[in-house]
């Protein structure tokens, strides 16, 4: 196969959760650059409609769809009506992703349950949900958005969410789990830990504590707009498949810090 035919989704459907903003946007904007068909869903289906419109711009269809990922029904709603549209659901994408801030001492419970709720309960019953219909097609690349957050602490100065930072670190052995017990059926499971983006959920950080951020990643910059797009339509291309069970870091190099 010809390189450039290893990163090509044409013909593919792919779910984003998540996909009205950040990442999700990047991402979406991503697999409908490489040629997929994309279903771009969140609670706010405004940011979803509008986004999946300018995905159709680049030759693709797309739908979006109004979603709670701890709500089951939701999930069902979007899994039907992608598989009623498009005939198949080849990539999942688990990024809607909830945050709060608080010392750990302080953290109200159901801060904790709803961080925990959203990112990880949420993705194991969107990766359910979706999977069932990959391990009928035999086929399916599923990946997982962690964060660098879940592979160490970090300083309460400028990072003090320790109900997002378990849940993230959580996603990275959900990942590893999941690919061990779907592999030999043909599920690709991976995942991507990103660094410091400026969205909306970081914005306060960034604010509070960019300097030392920065100080802290080796190539001295944020995450841009088009730095998450190729390794996610890498993850989810034929480019990867002899890969499963692992974690791209996208993080400027804070990591090896």
């Amino acid at each position: 196969m010809h390189v450039q035919e290893l990163f090509n989704l044409k013909g593919k459907t792919a779910i984003v959760t998540g996909g009205g903003r950040g990442l999700g946007k990047q991402i979406a904007e991503g697999f409908a650059e490489s040629g997929a068909n994309v279903v771009v869903c969140s609670r706010k289906v405004e940011a979803c409609q509008e986004v999946s419109e300018d995905l159709k711009k680049h030759g693709v269809d797309s739908l979006a769809l109004s979603c709670d990922v701890t709500n089951t029904d939701d999930i069902q709603h979007v899994v039907e009506q992608a598989v009623e549209r498009f005939g198949r659901i080849d990539i999942l994408v688990n990024n809607s992703g909830a945050t709060w801030g608080a010392p750990v001492e302080e953290m109200p419970l159901e801060a904790w349950q709803k961080v925990i709720n959203v990112n990880v309960t949420g993705t194991f019953l969107m990766s359910q949900a979706v999977g069932k219909v990959m391990l009928e097609q035999g086929s399916g690349k599923i990946l997982n958005i962690a964060s660098v957050a879940g592979l160490k602490g970090s300083d309460p100065k400028y990072m003090d969410t320790i109900g997002y930072n378990s849940s993230k670190g959580a996603i990275l052995t959900f990942t590893k789990d999941l690919a061990v017990k779907w592999g030999p059926r043909g599920i690709h499971v991976n995942a991507i830990a990103p660094g410091f983006f400026p969205t909306k959920m970081s914005k306060v950080l960034i604010e509070q504590g960019g300097d030392a951020m920065l100080e802290a990643t080796p190539l001295r910059k944020f995450g841009g707009e088009d730095d998450i797009k190729g390794a996610a339509v890498f993850l989810s291309s034929a480019a990867s498949d002899h890969i499963t069970g692992d974690v791209v870091i996208i993080d400027g190099g804070s990591h090896a810090m």
